[in-house]
């Protein structure tokens, strides 16, 4: 006898109501395809048949689905969800095999996941359609939106407790999973998510980190939150914004580390009161933090048979260490740095905003309002005695925002984030070139100090700063040695011997008396003007010259020191007190006076140069600044990119500067292995 398998669908009372439908169980049974058969497919087809879960596509994993069918419960988990998850949820106990015990875990995290993704506000109970079979398959009990999503943020809650316990068995004769499993992945993701969402707060969309009780769909979860305990930088986090849900733009990569936990930014709390560092102060007060979120659970299969869990949230950060000990085992927590950046940046409008604003008037105050220190060094985490300073000093009419690239990829980077530290130095590009040299090299003493009072830490001596554009002359003033050369070109007396205030004294001693600061161990220059830049002896540049409103106490100052002495060569020195964009003029004495000053021979410098087109280097410009003018002797290693002038954030430049930082650590034995 033969015997033929009619697909089940076709035995539907309502699928034989139509000629259709009566035409194709004819078709069937004459025999034109066989009952069970194969079918090629392409090869993303292919792929995505079997690797399909709720977290990529409208339909639960092949595993899942197998449960189900296996239990007899496929049917019932389309018509009535809730009632097939209690159900298999009640099978639980009905074994004691670990591995069906694992199966059944896995499969009531991705439906319960599932579920709550079709019974909160706004679920599209047509995704059902794509795998389930219309008729009774989509009717769900309406409810009232807040209702919705309580009962959606329970069943994610079971989805994150059920993941827990199908990664992390309290049974000593649990049956390890194998890592080539792609449950195991996938269950992380779960758990990461379903933690997620079901703490989320569906009127702000954050994520509430409080105690107290949560309600399960077979029970309830008792959570003891350590949030309020958590500080970073000397203070509180608050506004817990999940990073999963946030599309990064504007940056080339996006690094997250994969593992355990949900995956926050977070905002600072203001604060009134004094910080326990000084130097902790220099955390700009709208940066976003990462935050990963963990609810470590008391023995979960166990609470899970019980109806009552009973579990500890606790917070981390990246720089306070990257694992969290379960079972006795260290397992790496998902942290997504890339997305915290990016929420920064686009949270800090009035950064950008400085940009032509610090070129053209003094505007520092209103672009750091917060910051109890105003010299303008600032840094992106607490600081470390124990790891290198990563100084960046952006250029003309620019910000620290451009070195975003840059500093997405130093976090990125194992090696890198673990030994150096990122400072980032703001000021207003529009004033004279030593008096902002000046203040970048007072703001590196003011912290070296704040950190490290008794010179105790070495790793802060072997300080690596880079500077793009006018910022490369700033760094290039933290490496020479001046002498009287820069005074002499505006008077023939001796600071010493004119009759000034104190203040101006310090004033003009900071910003036109350099010596190499004695922690500044490597320099970089991208895109430096080092004998000036042609753009800035055109019309334009005297024009921008002219727009510049250079500060009023800097302006008042030079007037009083004029009308205290009777030398004729400072009267007319300072009599118009010259912008950055003067000083770069290829013809400016002070262009010309630094040019012609070495970098100390125990700094160690590197170029990195732009330039346009594919022709001869010399001759060649990036658009600002000339091959000729950027190009300098004496440096251990010279780039050339073909590029415009904001190369600072080129994959080319970026690789140099990781290969630099990289010969830094070595140089000192402290290279931490391939990445």
């Amino acid at each position: 006898m033969i015997r033929i398998r009619i697909p089940m669908y076709l035995w539907r009372p309502w699928s034989l109501r139509s000629p259709v439908a009566l035409l194709s169980l004819f078709l069937c049974l004459a025999g034109c395809s066989t009952p069970v058969g194969v079918q090629r497919v392409s090869t993303k087809e292919a792929h995505h048949l079997l690797t399909a879960s709720v977290l990529s596509s409208d339909t639960p994993s092949l595993d899942s689905l197998q449960v189900l069918a296996r239990l007899d419960l496929l049917a019932q988990f389309k018509d009535d969800p809730s009632a097939a998850l209690a159900a298999l949820h009640q099978i639980l106990a009905s074994t004691s095999d670990p591995d069906r015990i694992n199966i059944r875990l896995f499969a009531l995290a991705e439906l319960s996941f599932f579920h709550a993704e079709k019974s909160k506000p706004g679920g599209d109970e047509s995704d059902y359609q794509c795998w389930a079979l219309k008729g009774k398959a989509c009717v769900r009990e309406r409810h009232s939106q807040k209702d919705e999503a309580s009962v959606s943020r329970s069943y994610y809650l079971a989805a994150a407790v059920y993941a827990y316990a199908f990664l992390f068995s309290e049974d000593p004769h649990s049956i390890p999973i194998d890592p080539a499993d792609p449950r195991l992945r996938l269950a992380y993701d779960l758990y990461n998510r379903g933690l997620t969402e079901g703490l989320m707060s569906p009127e702000s969309k954050e994520v509430i980190l409080a105690s107290g009780q949560r309600s399960l769909p077979f029970g309830v979860l008792n959570i003891d939150s350590t949030a309020a305990q958590f500080s970073w930088a000397g203070r509180q986090v608050e506004r817990f914004v999940p990073t999963v849900d946030l599309a990064v733009r504007g940056l080339r990569n996006r690094y997250r580390q994969p593992g355990i936990g949900a995956p926050l930014a977070a905002s600072l709390a203001e604060t009134t009161t004094a910080l326990s560092s000084p130097a902790t102060n220099r955390i700009p007060p709208r940066l976003k933090v990462p935050i990963t979120a963990f609810l470590h659970l008391t023995e979960p299969r166990r609470g899970l048979l019980a109806g009552t869990l009973d579990g500890r949230l606790e917070l981390y950060a990246p720089d306070r260490g990257r694992t969290v000990r379960i079972g006795g085992q260290e397992r790496p927590l998902e942290f997504d740095s890339t997305a915290a950046l990016a929420y920064t940046l686009e949270e800090a409008q009035n950064i950008y905003a400085f940009e032509i604003g610090g070129f053209l008037k003094q505007a520092l105050a209103s672009a750091l309002p917060q910051l109890k220190t105003q010299d303008g060094l600032f840094f992106l985490h607490p600081p470390y005695p124990d790891r290198i300073p990563l100084v960046l000093v952006h250029g003309t009419a620019s910000s620290p925002a451009r070195w975003a690239e840059l500093v997405n990829e130093v976090e990125g980077d194992l090696r890198l984030r673990e030994q150096y530290q990122i400072w980032l130095f703001v000021y207003e590009t529009g004033n004279p070139i030593g008096y902002s040299g000046g203040r970048l090299r007072q703001a590196l003493q003011n912290v070296v100090q704040e950190i490290d009072p008794e010179g105790k830490a070495p790793a802060l001596h072997r300080m690596v700063v880079i500077g793009h554009s006018q910022g490369g002359l700033l760094t290039k003033l933290t490496t020479v040695e001046s002498g009287t050369h820069f005074w002499d070109n505006l008077s023939k007396t001796p600071l010493d011997q004119l009759t000034m205030e104190s203040e101006t004294r310090e004033l003009l001693q900071r910003s036109l008396f350099f010596t190499p600061l004695p922690f500044v161990s490597r320099v970089v220059f991208i895109a430096t003007p080092h004998h000036g830049s042609y753009q800035a002896a055109l019309r334009l540049g005297r024009l921008a010259s002219w727009l510049v409103t250079l500060p009023g106490d800097l302006t008042q100052r030079a007037l009083t020191t004029i009308s205290q002495n009777q030398d004729e060569l400072l009267r007319q020195k300072m009599a118009k007190l010259p912008t950055s964009v003067d000083n770069m003029d290829p013809s400016n004495p002070f262009i010309k006076t630094l040019s012609s000053l070495p970098v100390a021979d125990n700094i160690t410098a590197h170029s990195i140069i732009p330039v346009l087109g594919t022709g001869p280097l010399a001759g060649g410009n990036d658009g600002i600044v000339a091959y000729d003018s950027a190009h300098i002797e004496g440096v251990a290693s010279e780039l050339v990119v073909r590029f415009g002038h904001s190369v600072q954030g080129h994959p080319k430049a970026i690789e140099e500067v990781r290969r630099i930082l990289i010969e830094h650590l070595d140089a000192a034995g402290k290279s931490v292995g391939a990445k």
